[in-house]
């Protein structure tokens, strides 16, 4: 629980030690406390890191009235213009983006989003998502996608609330991205009838969820990630579906 009163601001990692202190966060949070690694992660440094950082820009949010680091959350974000350049985007390891890039529009992959733990269930997300929007605007972003993540690999466990993603918030089939085998994992484990809405949603990361109040999609099935010790899901939300009551959220960060 925090003991002051946050100060948020967001900027671009643009100098070594903000890329550097970026990374530092996401062992911190993937490696340290969710128990993930990586073939480049480094231990002795305390830096989770991998081949596709230097094509991604890395949001940073900062409060500024933190008396230590006061970097607390990072988003990464990657253009299709870099991707191509790369010649692939980090989901390609996980989902068939085949839908995606024969649609022609804009894409941005989202990716790698975390927050220092006494942040979380506060409106700290919500500056993250404010930066997205305004770096998404400025380029002309028409859809938004990436993988998120619930933490371990028991299905069992991640049954409702993969099945309630299946059922109601399946992307159509134009843009669906599809959990490349041998990892890939069904999500329509329940029949809708026996999933109970409040404890499925109780029960997602607060970062799925903000994409599904902002009408996103879901690809189909779930990826079981061993390395990171987490079962994905690939999120898809075009731009142009946002109305004004949930672009006031995407943009100003507020969703009643």
């Amino acid at each position: 629980m925090l003991q002051h009163i946050p100060k948020f601001r967001t900027k671009i990692a643009t100098s070594k030690a903000e890329f550097t202190s970026a990374q530092e966060l996401r062992y911190r949070i993937f490696v340290q406390e969710l128990g993930g690694g990586g073939d480049m992660v480094d231990h002795d440094l305390g830096l989770e890191r991998d081949r596709f950082d230097p094509y991604f820009d890395h949001i940073l949010l900062f409060d500024d009235a933190r008396e230590k680091n006061p970097i607390i959350g990072v988003y990464r974000v990657m253009t299709c213009k870099k991707a191509y350049e790369l010649g692939e985007f980090y989901c390609d390891q996980e989902y068939d983006l085949a839908v995606l890039r024969r649609s022609g529009k804009k894409l941005l992959e989202l990716g790698r989003s975390c927050l220092e733990q006494d942040y979380r269930g506060s409106i700290a997300l919500a500056y993250l998502w404010q930066a997205v929007a305004n770096y998404a605007l400025e380029r002309k972003i028409e859809i938004l996608f990436g993988v998120a993540s619930f933490h371990g690999t028991n299905i069992s466990e991640l049954a409702e609330p993969l099945s309630f993603l299946h059922h109601h918030y399946l992307a159509d089939k134009n843009l669906r991205p599809v959990a490349k085998k041998p990892f890939n994992q069904k999500m329509n484990i329940l029949e809708p009838e026996i999933i109970n809405r409040k404890s499925a949603v109780l029960k997602m990361p607060a970062l799925i969820k903000s994409y599904i109040k902002l009408g996103g999609k879901v690809g189909l099935d779930a990826y079981i990630d061993h390395k990171f010790n987490t079962t994905d899901v690939c999120l898809i939300m075009e731009t142009s579906s946002i109305n004004y009551r949930k672009k006031n959220f995407f943009i100003q960060g507020e969703l009643n």
